[in-house]
């Protein structure tokens, strides 16, 4: 599956944003997908993973509360709400698919994943 990620820009803290990221190649409905950022001279870090179905997702402490993970299997997108960002929040952010059948492997791990797009800049100012 290709992954095309989009959205990002500059904002103001306390503003919002939405980033969306494009499948094609495969049944998407047949992956899991996750966010995760990468923020310069630090490790890719997790932010939020949704099942297959969209029924359960999952969150990074530090964006719980601030941050919607969402999909369209309709339209083979999935999406990142953000709101109420923060200078902290700055990154590029990257979304990763893997099959729904690996539901094991921790989601919370880059190496759980098999895809990945190639980003979207985040630049949050204070």
């Amino acid at each position: 599956v290709q992954l095309q990620a989009s959205g990002g820009g500059l904002v103001q803290a306390g503003d919002s944003l939405r980033l969306s990221c494009a499948a094609s190649g495969h049944t998407f409905s047949s992956y899991d997908m996750g966010w995760f950022r990468q923020a310069p001279g630090k490790e890719r870090e997790f932010v939020a993973h949704i099942r297959w179905n969209g029924f359960t997702t999952y969150y990074a402490d530090s964006v719980k509360g601030r941050f919607t993970i969402s999909r369209d299997n309709a339209k083979n997108a999935a999406y990142l709400q953000m709101n109420s960002v923060k200078p902290g929040d700055t990154a590029g952010y990257y979304c990763a698919a893997r099959s729904a059948s690996r539901y094991y492997i921790d989601y919370d791990r880059t190496q759980g994943y098999d895809y990945w797009g190639q980003g979207t800049q985040v630049t949050v100012s204070s």
